[in-house]
This record gives C-alpha cells, sequence and structure tokens, in this order.
C-alpha cells in the first residue's frame, strides 16, 4: 500500500470510528437525558464528568507517547523495542492511576455531601474506580492501535461496542431504572470497551525477545515526553472539558447543570462530526510538512486554518439560528433553557476547532513548553471565571465563562502558531468566510419559530448550506485549485448537473486567484 493509498484508508476508518462512537454517543446520551431529566441528568453528569477526569490525568502522557514512540519505533525499524517501551508506560500509567483514585477517595470522604448529596457516596467511589481503570486503559489501547497506524482496528473498536452501550442502555430505560443502575451500565459498557480494544491491538504487538533493553536516551526521552504531556493534557481537559457542569451542582443546582451538559455535548458533538474529522488529522500532516520545510509547514497551516473555517462557520451560523429547534427535537421541553446555551457552547466550540491547525503546528514543532504555559492560562481563567460567574450568574455566567476562554484561547494558539511558523494567514478571506456565514444565517432567520421543530431544523439547514456554498463563491473564499477539485467532484457524482452549477463553478473558477487570500 502506497502513502497516498494508507491515507485515505486511515481517513476512512478514523471517520468511521469517530462518526459511529459520536452518532451512538449522541443518541446514547439523549435516551438518558430524556429518561433522568435536567436534575438526574446533572446529578449523572458530574460523575461521568469525574471519571473523565480521572482517565484524563491516568492517560496524560502515557497514551501520546504510546502513538509517538511506537511510530518512531516502526519507522526506525526497531520494532523489537516496542513491548518494552509498552511495558514502562503501563507502569507509569498505574502510578499516574493510584494518585487519581486516591483523589477521588478523598473526595467522597470528605466532601461526598457537598459534591453528591442524597446519593450512596460508597457507590459512587466505587463507579469512580471501576469507571477509571477500565476507560483508561481502553484509552491505552487505542493509542497503542494509532501508533501501528491501524485505524482498521479503532473503527472495528467502535462499531461493535459502541452499539452494545446503547443497547444497555435502552434496557435500563425500558426498565426505568434510576441513576445508580445508569452508572452500572457506564461501568459495563467499560468492560466491553476494553476487552474489545485488547483484542485488536494484541496480534499487532512483536512477541518479546531476549536481550532486548531500552537505550537510556530513549528512556529520558519518554520520561521528558510524559513530564511534559502530563501537566498540559491535565490542565488542558479543565479547558476542554465541561468543568462547569460541577460549579453549577455545587454553586446552583443539578437541573441547571443538566441543562448545560446538553447544550455542552451536543455542541462538541457537532463541530467534531463536521470540521472535526478533518481536524483529527492535522498532527501527522503537519509532522510531516515539518520535515519538508518552515516554509511548507507555514502554508500548510494557513491552508488548514482556512479549509477549518470553511467547515466551521455554517456551522456556527446554524447553531445560531436553529439552536431552539434542535434542543427542543433532540430532547424536548423538559430542557427548554439549552436552546440559548447551545447556541453559545456551538460558537465557542467552532471557535475551538478553528485552531486546531494552530496546536497541531505547536506540537509538531516540539513546542510543548509553549502549550503548557498556554493551558495552565486558560485552565486558571476557566476555572476563576467558572467560580465566580456561576457563583453569581448560574447558567448565564457559565455560558459567558465558557465563551470568552474559548476565544482567549484560541487567539493565545493562532497567535503562538503564526510567530513559530512565521505564516501569513490570509485574513481577507477568514473575514469573507464569516461573511457568507453571517448572509446565510440571515436567509435562513425567517424560517426560526414560524415551522415545527423538525421541520426548521431539516429546511433551515438546506436553505442554510445551500446559500453558504454560494455566497463563498460569489465572496471569493476558494482558491483556483479548490474550485478545479468541486468541478472534478461536480462531475463523477452528479454527470455536471444541473448545468447552473456547472457554469457557476466556472465562473467562480475564472474570478479565483491561486490562494484565497
Amino acid at each position: 500500500m502506497n502513502s497516498r493509498s494508507r491515507t485515505l484508508s486511515n481517513t476512512f476508518f478514523s471517520s468511521v470510528g469517530m462518526y459511529t462512537e459520536y452518532v451512538l454517543g449522541m443518541l446514547t446520551s439523549i435516551i438518558i437525558a430524556r429518561h433522568l431529566g435536567p436534575d438526574g441528568f446533572g446529578t449523572y453528569s458530574l460523575v461521568i464528568w469525574l471519571v473523565a477526569m480521572g482517565v484524563a490525568t491516568t492517560n496524560s502522557g502515557t497514551a501520546s507517547a504510546a502513538i509517538k514512540f511506537i511510530a518512531e519505533l516502526r519507522g526506525s525499524g526497531h520494532v523489537e523495542q516496542i513491548p518494552y517501551v509498552l511495558t514502562y508506560l503501563r507502569r507509569a500509567q498505574r502510578v499516574f492511576m493510584l494518585f487519581v483514585l486516591l483523589a477521588g477517595a478523598a473526595l467522597f470522604v470528605f466532601a461526598g455531601d457537598h459534591v453528591a448529596p442524597g446519593m450512596n457516596h460508597t457507590l459512587l467511589l466505587g463507579f469512580l474506580i471501576l469507571g477509571v481503570v477500565l476507560r483508561s486503559s481502553y484509552m491505552f489501547n487505542i493509542g497503542v492501535a494509532k501508533g501501528f497506524e491501524n485505524f482498521r482496528a479503532t473503527a472495528i473498536v467502535a462499531l461493535v461496542s459502541t452499539p452494545i452501550n446503547l443497547l444497555l442502555v435502552i434496557a435500563a430505560w425500558q426498565l426505568d431504572a434510576p441513576v445508580e443502575w445508569l452508572l452500572a451500565v457506564f461501568s459495563l459498557s467499560g468492560i466491553v470497551f476494553y476487552v474489545m480494544s485488547l483484542r485488536q491491538i494484541r496480534p499487532l504487538l512483536p512477541p518479546r525477545q531476549p536481550g532486548v533493553v531500552l537505550p537510556p536516551i530513549l528512556r529520558a526521552r519518554i520520561s521528558h515526553h510524559m513530564r511534559w504531556t502530563a501537566l498540559t493534557v491535565s490542565v488542558s481537559f479543565l479547558v476542554a472539558s465541561e468543568v462547569e457542569v460541577m460549579f453549577l451542582n455545587l454553586y446552583a443546582d443539578s437541573h441547571d447543570a443538566g441543562q448545560f451538559k446538553v447544550a455542552y455535548q451536543l455542541a462538541v458533538g457537532a463541530a467534531a462530526l463536521v470540521p472535526g474529522v478533518f481536524g483529527a488529522l492535522l498532527l501527522p500532516m503537519m509532522a510531516s510538512a515539518l520535515s519538508q520545510g518552515r516554509e511548507v509547514a507555514a502554508r500548510r497551516f494557513a491552508g488548514t486554518t482556512h479549509y477549518l473555517s470553511l467547515l466551521a462557520t455554517p456551522l456556527m451560523a446554524f447553531g445560531l439560528v436553529f439552536g431552539d429547534d434542535v434542543i427542543h427535537l433532540l430532547y424536548g421541553p423538559e430542557y427548554w433553557a439549552a436552546g440559548p446555551l447551545f447556541s453559545a457552547c456551538l460558537f465557542a466550540t467552532c471557535l475551538t476547532t478553528m485552531a486546531q491547525g494552530a496546536s497541531s503546528m505547536l506540537v509538531s514543532a516540539d513546542r510543548q513548553r509553549s502549550i503548557l504555559v498556554l493551558a495552565v492560562t486558560s485552565g486558571v481563567l476557566k476555572l476563576t471565571l467558572s467560580a465566580v460567574l456561576i457563583a453569581h450568574f448560574a447558567l448565564v455566567g457559565a455560558v459567558i465563562g465558557y465563551l470568552t476562554v474559548a476565544l482567549v484561547n484560541a487567539t493565545l494558539y493562532i497567535s503562538l502558531a503564526v510567530r513559530v511558523s512565521h505564516a501569513r494567514l490570509a485574513w481577507g478571506a477568514l473575514g469573507r468566510v464569516l461573511l457568507a456565514g453571517a448572509l446565510a444565517a440571515m436567509l435562513a432567520w425567517p424560517l426560526r419559530g414560524h415551522l415545527v421543530p423538525w421541520a426548521a431544523v431539516l429546511l433551515g439547514g438546506v436553505l442554510l448550506v445551500l446559500s453558504y456554498a454560494l455566497f463563498t463563491l460569489l465572496l471569493r473564499c476558494w482558491s483556483r485549485d479548490d474550485i478545479e477539485h468541486l468541478q472534478l467532484l461536480h462531475r463523477r457524482f452528479a454527470a455536471g448537473r444541473p448545468r447552473v452549477g456547472a457554469r457557476l463553478l466556472a465562473w467562480a473558477h475564472e474570478r479565483a486567484g491561486e490562494r484565497a487570500s
């Protein structure tokens, strides 16, 4: 398999795995949210957030090290060292895990009544321990598969495990299960994910060979990578995750926490499904570009930022216009307050998505210290704003804090990436992309609130996407090469019809420049 075929294959399997996990995971979350209602879902979400925080801390440094150093050893022909690298990483993972479990035990022993009032704290601690152990091991196995560039394995895990999880949740829903039962289902599904991931990576691992010892230089590099990445990942999780759910449970109530969780989770899922598939492939692309020189990397960074903006902008516009209708359609009238929250959260997640090219650029350039400084800055800002604003303004404070941190975070990452790469972003083209999104939103706005939710989402979405595509062509948001590719796709999949589409693309091609600027 040549390089192009391998890239296409990896993209396909990565997309299949990501779409399966997010779509079925979102459906699972919707069922749980509608079943428990805002109050119960707020409490459930807090426990799941604690597990996710534990998994992120446990795997901080180890999972990414597995990807990085397995790929590196395969490229250098030293595959016999891979089993010993994994042993070293798993030992480090167990140390992180012990710290996390002790912290979780202390939380429920000393602050259980404040964090989860009215619930069995011993049972919650058991769910936390089981969830962290199983999910962190599963995520580590996925990192191993990615290090071998076996995205087929990750897709199989998602295709098998996620439907099983959905079926378990449906069974609990039909039995009218309480929160504790759904947490038990979460733990049981963790076993499924772990077993499936373990079965997929076992055939990939080379056999151990006697006498193989990790070189001291390699061991030192792994330790250095884990130290910086552990700090970065742990702090970045606070920035990227819904820490607002914890503060809403503490300072407001579980009802508000449930409303925010619904809005946040749907926004993150939407951003991951549309522009996020492209963003997930940026790290190896930027690493490859840097190996070809700084100028190539700068051009690729500028290009990826432009394409991510093209993909994210219609999503932002759709959320701003039809956010209420989406929430009412998926979650029902109990979550009416989550509509404006969803619009705001989707806007923020799209800003973060636009900055993915910058973060991939910095990671590929080995600027871990700079990334850590940015992560710490954003983390401190988020914790401070969340604690202060939520204590005084509840849901409104949560949204203001989330939007502020997303804007600051995206600005800092893009600014630093521009400085490191000496790239020149096409600010004019980016501005025209945003203008195209604004015009499309204005055109679709009259449908807002005048149709039943499903019709507004369907018809409004079609109108907004088609008008956005037209405005991007009229405003010269695409380069000449981009339009040539669009013409090729139009001929291949639509046989050049309708003719007006072909004429429009030809006209746009004549007006376009070599690069969008």
